[in-house]
């Protein structure tokens, strides 16, 4: 090795070590498959009800593994194969007959209960991007319609007020806001319920764009009353992707016409005598797997096995969840030396997920490349992935880099501790600006053999997930 890359690989051990342990083996994922089906003992369509689960340790044990899309217990994936097996068995008869007849309201009758709605409010779609579109694309807006939203500042509902009142003065008419429950990035909650009351006393559809709220957070929709809500039910429900919810209250479903695409059942105007088509419409869009929406009954089931400190359910989820992520969040922003996104009152970490700042000074490091803040962001987000193989969301904000970290019922302090030594190496790299200098990590002949070769050059002899023996 050259004196220069021997100098820059010592800098880089002073950076700190690398992490071990807590890896599985392909060998070890398929054991716990396996292991988690027996266990299981299905019934009821392939999934057991009746052993408690603690959350952390214990629950990890019912997942084959774990990444930042949202995963599902092995429960729940034996429910959706069998789902997938009878629609290759007899594919007719299973979307004709068994799909459309009475799977598929049995799903939304799971949804519907879970957020204390209607049935006829809720139809299922693949996910909350499809929703929003769907509700955008079917809203007639004239030229002089004012699109303030989405807002993205701190102090949102009295800037959302001043720029309502902005709008009236010009001779203009706010129709639609848009607004999260919890944003991406940051991730951060929103006074969502506010914003939700200031646009109906204003006369103002409210669309509230919830793609991590579902299983997240606890939700009444018609407690809320919004005019549109979409959420993701794959990133925290437990269910398989893809699979999300839209509820539209009986009083708005003139206003969704169509589908995205438009399915089969759509009806022109003047065709038909029905008044409300919006259910049929969203039960045949296209040809699709549509098996996450059946296991949504088996992910709501599953949840209900939990526990956390005398706490079982939905209850013991949300809690063990958002006191992880606080905690986690305060131990890796201490190993990083640096602090956790918030405000004095604390509510916008009132949630599972955490923004820590990261120690790169963004001037200094990008001044020969102004503007390259992304691509630094990038480049963590793949190293972390690729080299760590730990899930984070690195990204730039008000010009500062910060990391998203998420909580799940699976992972513990120690996995925290993990990526906040992990995230402290990479961030050291990046001072010394190899972002810049190393070649893009393209995945050649397949993402396992890249993962081995990238790693095993910086710590020889490391054992790696899926690492091949």
């Amino acid at each position: 090795m050259e004196g220069s890359k021997a100098d820059q690989e010592k800098k880089r051990a002073d950076c700190g070590e690398l992490m071990r342990g807590g890896w599985r083996t392909r060998e070890e994922v398929v054991l716990q498959c396996e292991k988690g089906r027996e266990q299981s003992q299905p019934q009821s369509g392939g999934l057991s009800t009746s052993a408690t689960i603690e959350c952390g340790e214990d629950a990890a044990k019912h997942f084959a593994f774990e990444r930042s899309y949202g995963t599902h217990p092995i429960d729940v994936a034996e429910v959706r194969r069998k789902y997938l097996d009878r629609a290759e068995a007899r594919p007719d008869t299973f979307v004709r007959y068994e799909y459309r007849s009475h799977l598929l309201n049995q799903a939304r009758q799971a949804i519907a209960d879970y957020v204390h709605a209607p049935l006829e409010t809720c139809v299922l779609i693949p996910n909350a991007t499809t929703g929003i579109e769907t509700v955008l694309r079917n809203l007639d807006f004239a030229i002089e319609d004012a699109h303030p939203l989405p807002v993205t500042d701190h102090d949102i509902c009295s800037y959302f007020e001043q720029i309502l009142e902005q709008v009236r003065k010009a001779h203009r008419k706010p129709k639609l806001a848009i607004f999260d429950t919890i944003s991406s990035q940051p991730g951060i909650r929103w006074p969502f319920k506010r914003l939700t009351d200031i646009c109906r006393k204003g006369g103002i559809l409210s669309c509230i764009d919830g793609a991590h709220g579902v299983g997240q957070i606890p939700l009444d929709l018609p407690k809320l009353d919004p005019d549109f809500f979409v959420s993701n039910c794959h990133k925290w429900l437990h269910t398989p992707r893809g699979c999300a919810l839209l509820y539209v209250p009986v009083r708005n479903q003139h206003l969704i016409r169509s589908t995205l695409p438009t399915g089969f059942a759509f009806v022109k105007k003047g065709s038909s005598d029905k008044t409300n088509n919006f259910v049929a419409n969203f039960a045949a869009v296209a040809t699709s797997d549509d098996t996450p929406y059946l296991c949504i009954p088996a992910a709501v089931a599953w949840r209900k096995r939990l526990t956390f400190n005398g706490q079982t359910g939905e209850d013991a989820i949300m809690n063990y969840n958002k006191d992880l992520a606080r905690r986690g969040g305060k131990l890796v922003a201490d190993i990083l030396g640096t602090e956790v996104m918030d405000n004095a009152q604390g509510t916008l970490g009132d949630c599972a997920m955490v923004n820590v700042r990261l120690p790169i000074d963004l001037e200094n490091i990008t001044e020969e490349k102004p503007n390259h803040g992304e691509d630094i962001a990038g480049w963590i987000n793949k190293t972390m992935n690729l080299q760590f193989n730990i899930a984070v969301n690195a990204f730039v904000y008000a010009d500062v880099l910060w990391v998203r970290l998420s909580a799940q019922v699976y992972l513990e302090m120690k996995h925290f501790e993990a990526a906040g030594n992990a995230l402290n190496r990479v961030c050291c790299r990046v001072r010394l600006k190899e972002w810049n200098k190393e070649a893009s990590m393209q995945v050649i002949g397949g993402i396992e053999d890249k993962i081995g070769s990238t790693t095993e050059k910086l710590h020889p002899g490391w054992a790696l997930p899926f690492q091949r023996e």
